[in-house]
């Protein structure tokens, strides 16, 4: 998922490079999503990862 929202980042890079505002504010939008996402799961997995019988 972490790389999925880099992949966005880096396309709202491009598109914003070349001037296309609308494409890149939807894509930073994306990228903040799941990179939000997968802070959330992170933290979920660490904290019951461990706690296995």
């Amino acid at each position: 998922m972490l790389h999925y929202a880099v992949v966005f980042f880096v396309i709202a890079l491009v598109a914003a490079l070349f001037g296309f505002g609308g494409i890149a504010a939807g894509a930073v939008e994306i990228a903040k999503i799941l990179f939000f996402v997968f802070l959330i799961l992170a933290v979920v997995a660490y904290l019951f990862g461990g706690r296995r019988p």
